[in-house]
């Protein structure tokens, strides 16, 4: 999840920054349109959950207005306590193997014609949730045969059996964030390993030749080299799209907001991220993973 993961509370843009400091570019304007009051009346008569509300995404009601959604499988606790992410952290609950077709039956309610599936790391469980990863594609994608889906999934430590049931289930797009640059990996992803990363997006490719992903946060202290540094690797180990965006800090107890990117230094990296090759490169303060998700099958 942003992760690893839809960076669920990090995709909101409320923080403990005073409002003075934060730049006029990280303004949002609320959601609005035809198709976003629908979708919200749906979500709020049956109880829907989504990271667009519960992370209070600021393009929540651009990607509804478009027919995208993202889903969190596998509860709501992490293993991991990532430094940027507000996701709670301790002992999950149980696996709720109904859940598969409550996401299925939830994406067919909404009418949503492309859904991204992301989920908390599941340390605990023997098969990391892959299991229920393989389950809740094959149920979203009976009841809804002409969706088009996105995985954004957590490394699964590196293990490929783990990862092969992805594969298997064949997403139009594989998504993987590697979320900061190699030098603030400890800090900021704690149990991650930049390289274990890397090898996880280049073996989606080798194994499954489907479309992949990953994504950067910027503003935790990187420096310009050690971005460009990243996407070099990214683009080395067969990534196909690259999201980057503006961390935003959850709580008081997380990792600071160290600097506030300007406009110009996000275009600049979608302008080397494109002469290197991704196919697509989403670069804005507000970008998140799921960001013209939709866009990113063709």
């Amino acid at each position: 999840m942003l992760t690893e993961r839809e960076n669920y509370m990090e995709t909101t843009v409320t923080s403990n920054i005073l409002p003075e400091r934060k730049p006029k570019w990280l303004r949002v304007k609320l959601p609005t349109g035809k198709k976003y009051t629908e979708l919200r009346s749906l979500v709020d008569k049956y109880k829907l959950n989504t990271i667009c509300t519960s992370g209070s995404c600021p393009n929540m009601g651009e990607c509804w207005g478009e027919g995208t959604a993202t889903f969190m499988i596998l509860g709501n606790v992490c293993t991991r306590s990532c430094g940027f992410c507000g996701v709670k952290t301790g002992r999950p609950e149980t696996v709720d193997w109904d859940e598969p077709e409550k996401v299925a039956r939830s994406i067919k309610i909404m009418q949503i014609k492309h859904a991204v599936l992301t989920s908390v790391d599941r340390d605990d469980l023997k098969d990391m949730g892959s299991i229920m990863w393989a389950e809740t594609v094959k149920a979203v994608r009976r009841m809804n045969p002409e969706i088009t889906l996105e995985t954004l999934i957590p490394d699964f430590q590196g293990i490929e059996r783990h990862i092969d049931r992805i594969v298997e289930v064949a997403p139009e797009v594989v998504s993987h964030n590697i979320e900061t640059v190699r030098r603030l990996t400890r800090e900021v992803r704690i149990q991650a390993k930049y390289d274990r990363s890397m090898g996880v997006l280049k073996y989606l490719k080798q194994q499954g030749q489907r479309r992949t992903k990953s994504g950067i946060m910027l503003g935790l202290g990187e420096a310009r080299e050690e971005v460009i540094e990243t996407l070099h690797d990214l683009r080395e180990n067969e990534v196909d799209v690259v999201t980057i965006g503006q961390y935003l800090q959850p709580t008081k107890k997380h990792l600071p907001v160290k600097r506030f990117i300007n406009p110009d230094e996000f275009e600049e990296y979608k302008e080397i991220g494109l002469d290197l090759g991704f196919r697509h490169v989403e670069s804005s303060a507000l970008v998140r993973s799921s960001y013209k998700a939709q866009k990113h099958i063709n």
